[in-house]
């Protein structure tokens, strides 16, 4: 290839890799408005709304092990505790196994959920009609671009609480 033409196809490179950046941040933004909206629904607020998810898509959990996955200090984690329990949607149960008699564990109220499917209802149906239009290959890049960019996203949230 020609100086001019490694130019080209490096230009090209950078206008769609800026495309794709420009691409997650309207999805974020979109995403963030949805999930408020959703919030202003079921009276929960971002941050409750983002921990619920946690303790509901990877289970029982200690508060120690949530905050940290949160990034949340944990005395701040206390009142968003206490919000998602008065609200039915987490329990604090009691540790059996623990020696230490305050040892608790978040189980999600699973019964609750119902009402999250439902409002979330229509974004399914719209991504199930996304996916649609992607052959299995496609859609298999898809999802490695989307767990690469959660990677990277969860590596500059670690470092910027680093710093």
């Amino acid at each position: 290839m020609s100086p001019g033409a490694d130019r080209a196809v490096a230009r090209q490179r950078r206008q769609l890799t800026v495309a794709v950046k420009e691409a997650v941040r309207d999805l974020n933004i979109q995403l963030s408005l949805l999930n408020r909206r959703f919030g202003g629904r079921v009276e929960l607020r971002d941050i409750d709304w983002t921990c619920l998810d946690l303790v509901n898509r990877y289970g029982p959990m200690t508060p120690t092990a949530l905050a940290r996955q949160a990034g949340l200090h944990p005395a701040t984690l206390t009142g968003i505790l206490d919000r998602l329990q008065k609200g039915g949607w987490v329990v604090r149960e009691r540790d059996p196994e623990s020696t230490d008699r305050r040892a608790v564990t978040l189980r999600a109220v699973r019964e609750r959920n119902s009402t999250l499917f439902e409002l979330f209802a229509g974004m399914n149906g719209r991504m199930d009609d996304v996916c649609e239009h992607y052959s299995e290959s496609e859609l298999e890049v898809i999802a490695d671009f989307l767990r690469r960019t959660s990677t990277a996203g969860q590596a500059s949230a670690e470092e910027l609480a680093e710093g």
